[in-house]
């Protein structure tokens, strides 16, 4: 088992839309960056370990946990004419795109505030904090544990 820290915007879909979601699952798409895309075809397995961190909002962290459920599949938004995210380059029998599902297994009572992983020292060489702009990034074993250890 891996595990991963998944991007997102709330004010788009945030822990909260994935609390209400059907079974409180839900596909994690849209993901339009070379390198995440190639983690979530290649790299992400059912039963991976994923926080969910949201950015772009008033408190930026770590979330919650979820859990891979469904591996990687094309991501049909790039199909869709109609779709802001469409990829005209894309063709069912050759996908550019792909999506994973997730399922959520524990929302944090207070987001993990990202000054708070920026003071740890155990988390220095974490992607998200020397490449922040990633929306799907691999979480090292020990930095899984340093962040669970907070709460």
């Amino acid at each position: 088992m891996q595990c991963w820290l998944f991007k997102t915007e709330p004010d788009l879909f945030g822990i909260e839309d994935l609390a209400r979601a059907a079974d409180q699952t839900a596909r994690w798409d849209e993901i339009r960056n070379y390198q995440a895309r190639n983690f979530l075809r290649d790299d992400v397995k059912v039963g991976d370990q994923v926080f969910i961190y949201h950015s772009s909002c008033k408190a930026v962290g770590i979330a919650g946990l979820a859990e891979v459920v469904r591996a990687a599949y094309p991501d049909p938004s790039q199909f869709d004419p109609s779709h802001a995210l469409f990829d005209a380059k894309a063709v069912v029998g050759s996908p550019r795109w792909f999506c994973v599902d997730v399922r959520l297994r524990q929302r944090f009572s207070d987001v993990i505030p990202l000054r708070q992983l920026k003071a740890m020292p155990e988390l220095a060489g974490m992607t998200l904090l020397r490449q922040g702009r990633l929306s799907v990034q691999p979480v090292s074993d020990a930095e899984r544990r340093a962040i669970l250890g907070i709460l």
